[in-house]
């Protein structure tokens, strides 16, 4: 067990900045968002309550998740400069304030997504165990945590499409499927242009352990896979859940772009290349989720 040196300041006032850094704000934003796509994709008729429970209790469920995260990584938090300044390892916010709010949004969000559907509440308990018990002790163990975090990362998209039908198939399958292996790309690339810092903390994410052509060999195939499966929808075998061959076209060209920023990191090897590689992923999982809405309400 690693002893943080830092001391931390035993006060529950806090302020605002620190709350949205402790829960990621903008990060539980993004799996918000994603939830939301889902939702819309499977719902027959827009429930804005349910919407806005959806949102809610969402958060609560990421936010907790990134709460429990930092204050199990506090230690190694306070090794890494990219870290360091975060509300716990630097000292700003006690383990006790943060476990009570964690524990506080993991209550409120289940007990929000419960009044959705038990479904969807299982399914956001389901993440956060995972997520906490699971992916972040094996980040210093394992380059296999990235495969066990892609399953709770993967939920969101599918948690929607569950809060607006009760059940649980192949369409929301195929939702996990594409989140699922984009993860691999997207936090490879984040895992090689942070390479050395998160050696200071001994985590191993890159799925070779280091920085090599096999590693951006991987990212191409998982980015393959992720193009693939964006567009199975297209072949009417996936339930309710249908793309246009239009939508098809164009989720394939972004697939494509991104594909391209996975090969220039095969042959560049740079920190440069991998930060692109990331961009480019996030800007591909937020245009297929918006693809995939509207091809459905423009078909």
């Amino acid at each position: 067990m690693m002893s943080s040196t830092v001391k931390p300041t035993y006060s529950f006032s806090i302020n605002i900045k620190d709350l949205k850094e402790v829960t990621k704000m903008r990060l539980s934003l993004s799996v918000v968002f994603s939830s939301i796509a889902g939702y819309l994709l499977g719902a027959e008729e827009i429930d804005f309550f349910i919407l806005l429970l959806l949102a809610i209790g969402g958060y609560c469920m990421v936010g907790a998740s990134n709460v429990f995260n930092q204050i199990i990584e506090r230690d190694y938090d306070a090794l890494m400069e990219r870290t360091k300044d975060r509300p716990i390892p630097a000292g700003r916010m006690s383990v006790r304030f943060a476990f009570i709010l964690a524990s506080i949004m993991t209550l409120a969000g289940i007990g929000i997504l419960y009044v959705i559907n038990p479904k969807t509440a299982m399914f956001g308990a389901v993440s956060i165990f995972l997520y906490t018990s699971a992916y972040t002790p094996l980040k210093t163990v394992t380059p296999l945590a990235v495969f066990v975090g892609a399953i709770p990362g993967a939920i969101p998209f599918m948690l929607g499409w569950v809060a607006a039908t009760n059940e649980f198939g192949i369409e929301p399958g195929m939702l996990f499927m594409l989140q699922f292996f984009w993860q691999f790309p997207h936090f490879w690339a984040i895992g090689w242009f942070l390479h050395e810092d998160y050696q200071k903390a001994g985590f191993n994410l890159l799925p070779t352990g280091k920085r090599d052509k096999a590693t951006a060999m991987q990212a191409i195939l998982y980015t393959v896979w992720t193009i693939i499966v964006s567009i199975v929808p297209v072949f009417g075998i996936t339930g309710r859940l249908q793309l246009t061959v239009v939508g098809a076209i164009i989720s394939f060209g972004a697939g494509l772009l991104m594909l391209y920023y996975a090969f220039q990191l095969f042959k560049k090897m740079t920190s440069k290349a991998a930060r692109q590689l990331m961009l480019a992923s996030v800007s591909y999982i937020t245009l297929i989720q918006i693809i995939y809405v509207l091809d459905k309400f423009l078909r």
